[in-house]
């Protein structure tokens, strides 16, 4: 089995394409050992020391590491042995449920919310995912959109310009109600 290895805009944060679906769907972002007993293949990753966060997306894994860690000469070996176990055995992606946050929006807002979501995922996701990471919207409240960054967007230093001079941007154009974006 051959995985590619790609760099991100995060320098903490490898980017690994196995050549096949990951999650087959939306990505999941786990960003904690105890998140990653729902995923063996996350928990696994975890277990190996130095991992921060892992991010199961559409057809790849986004694997963060501790910036006071090994660096990445040692820890991509490992992390390749796991990738390739993991898919090599046919193991299950998940075994448990991983949750997600609930959004809290007024009714009243549905149609600038619907309006919203469409953009994030059309014009939003498929950017940065090529990166190996995520945005997911959280909610909508007097004029601030609140958007969660997740896999290698996470700490990535690009991140705030990208919020900002990226997606606030494009909101503001298509969605006049949308004053302000915000990571959470």
């Amino acid at each position: 089995m051959f995985i590619e290895t790609e760099q991100t805009p995060n320098p903490m944060t490898l980017m690994f394409r196995p050549g096949q679906k990951v999650t087959g769907a939306d990505g999941v972002d786990i960003p904690t050992p105890e998140a990653a007993e729902a995923s063996p293949l996350a928990a696994a990753l975890f277990a190996l020391g130095d991992v921060d966060r892992v991010f199961l997306g559409h057809d790849f894994v986004s694997v963060t590491r501790n910036p006071a860690g090994a660096d990445w000469p040692a820890m991509k070996p490992q992390i390749l042995g796991v990738l390739v176990d993991h898919f090599t055995s046919g193991a299950p992606l998940f075994t448990g449920i991983v949750q997600e946050a609930a959004t809290d929006d007024d009714p009243a807002d549905a149609d600038i919310v619907m309006q919203i979501r469409e953009l994030i995922e059309t014009r939003v996701r498929p950017q940065v995912a090529e990166d190996g990471g995520d945005i997911v919207y959280r909610g909508f409240r007097q004029g601030t959109v609140f958007l969660e960054m997740q896999g290698a967007c996470s700490g990535c230093p690009s991140s705030t310009m990208t919020l900002k001079m990226g997606i606030e941007s494009l909101l503001k154009y298509y969605v006049p109600e949308v004053l302000d974006v915000r990571a959470v």
